[in-house]
Formats: C-alpha cells, structure tokens, sequence
C-alpha cells in the first residue's frame, strides 16, 4: 500500500514540477528583453577587455563561470523548484540601478545591474535554493567587471609609493645609491619613474582572479581558498618590487637603454609566472601544515 502511496505521490509531483518549468518562449523572451537592455552595455565591457590591459582576463572570468555552472550541473537535479516573488523586488532594485547608471553615465552600476537582474531572475522563476547553487559563479561575475575610475586611482598610486619604498630600500643593499622622490627613483645613472603602469595593479587584479580559479580547481577547503585569494595581494606586490629592482640593477650594471626595453615588456610576464609559481608554493606549503584531509 505504501509503495503505491509513494509511486502516485511521485506521479503527481512530476507532473506538478513540469508546469512549473518556464516554457521555451517565455526564456526566449526574457533573453530577447535582456539583450535589448544590456547589449550596448556589453559590447562597451568586451571593448574595455580588449584595449585595456588591467581588465583584460574579463574574457576568461564569463567563461568560467560557465565551466562551473556545467561542473556542478548535479546539484540542480537536488534543488527544488520553489519560485518566490521576493525576486521580483531583486529584479527592480537591479533596473533602478541600471536607470541610475545611464542617468549618472556611471557605467559600473550599469555593469553591476545586469547581475542583480540575473539574481532577481533566477529567484523570480526557480527560487532561492537555485541561487544557493548559482551562488558562487554568480559573484564570480563580478571579477569581470572594471573597478571604477575613481577607486582605481586611487590603489594605483599607493601602490606606485610602495613598490617604490621598496625598491629604494633593497637596492642600497646591492651596492646601488638611491634618492628617493615620490614615485621616482634616482639611480646614478638615470631616474627610474615608477608610473601606473609599473605600480602592479594589472598583476594584482589578474592574479587575485586566477587565486579563485585555482582556490577552486585545486583545492577543497574553503578556509585555504580564501588565505590563497588574500595572499595574492602581498605576492603580487612582492613581485611587481622585485621587477623594479630588476630594472634598477640593470640600469645601474649594464645598459638603461636595454633594461627599459626589451627587459621591461619581458620581466613583467616573467614576473607574473613567478608570482603562479609563489602562489603553488605557498599552496603545498598550507595543505602540508593543514593536512590533505579534511571538510572544505
């Protein structure tokens, strides 16, 4: 009797689960409206990625993202089906602040709109236990959003002082004297200006990204994931130091003309590979601390 309990209830729940999937035009729609309002929008992001190199890894974050949608594919089959209207307040709040950023002519909040409508969507017509699942693919669409210009400036140049301060403090140690003026360094045989594009903000943003592609790939524990994401930042400013004093120890020893030019476009992919290369380390050096077992 229970077992032909059990099988009608399923019979009936199916069937019940199967309305609640939105027809195909209804998606069509949604997308067809969604293009409309973001693909300008869009097209000047992909633009960005392509002439800016600081936001050029805003290519690979998307498609990341995907690859995680696909890779935890099985945990939709588990979440339940259970539309809520709060969505729809997600779904406004994502248009007032799509409306404030053509107004404004802030692009950021712009860019940022188009996730809290996809959030609101997915509330909206599949629930809250769908966006737990989405969760982190969604936020991770957020790496491919430039920071805006005003915040932007305003790491960069610290930045530029710091890598500074410490190339001016190691190279002494070399033989080499150094006067220090801001962002500038005063070497014998030339000043060596530590501008924006050397202050290691590019390295900085690219490698943080790749810390949460690797962070998940290779690693299960979430308290490792996020001391790898967090470490990103002093070796990506460790690094980018090293690479002026680099600079300044090849200038001072051989030929400025050599080390600003070839060396300076090569050390700084050098210098990036170096910085992967710190952040494995330091992965095998927290696992074998931490042990390989354990609970994410």
């Amino acid at each position: 009797m229970s077992q032909v309990l059990q099988s009608g209830l399923s019979g009936m729940r199916a069937p019940f689960d199967a309305e609640r999937k939105m027809p195909l035009w209804q998606t069509l729609v949604l997308v067809a409206l969604l293009l409309w309002l973001y693909l300008p929008i869009l097209s000047r992001l992909a633009a960005q990625w392509w002439n800016d190199p600081n936001f050029s890894h805003g290519f690979f974050v998307p498609l990341f993202s995907a690859f995680v949608i696909w890779q935890e594919r099985s945990r939709f089959t588990v979440a339940r089906v259970k539309p809520s209207w709060w969505g729809s307040l997600l779904l406004v709040a994502g248009l007032c602040i799509l409306v404030l950023g053509q107004m404004g002519a802030e692009i950021f909040l712009s860019r940022v709109s188009l996730l809290v409508v996809l959030a609101g969507l997915i509330v909206l017509f599949l629930g809250w236990s769908f966006l737990r699942v989405l969760l982190f693919p969604w936020a991770l669409l957020f790496l491919m959003i430039p920071i805006p210009a005003i915040v932007f400036n305003q790491i960069t140049f610290p930045l530029q002082i710091l890598a500074s301060k410490i190339a001016s403090t190691v190279l002494p140690w070399m033989g080499v004297p150094v006067l220090r003026e801001g962002n500038v360094i005063n070497l014998p045989a030339m000043a060596l200006e530590v501008a924006e594009a050397c202050s290691g903000i590019r390295s900085l943003i690219s490698l943080l990204t790749l810390a949460v592609i690797y962070g998940y790939l290779m690693e299960q524990k979430n308290s490792i994931r996020l001391l790898l994401v967090l470490a990103a930042i002093p070796i990506a400013v460790a690094a980018n130091s090293f690479r002026i004093v680099g600079t300044g120890l090849l200038v001072q020893y051989w030929d400025p003309a050599k080390a600003q030019g070839f060396f300076h476009e090569f050390s700084g992919w050098l210098i990036f590979v170096v910085s992967l290369l710190m952040l494995y380390v330091l992965h095998r050096v927290l696992r074998t601390q931490w042990g390989e077992e354990g609970a994410p």
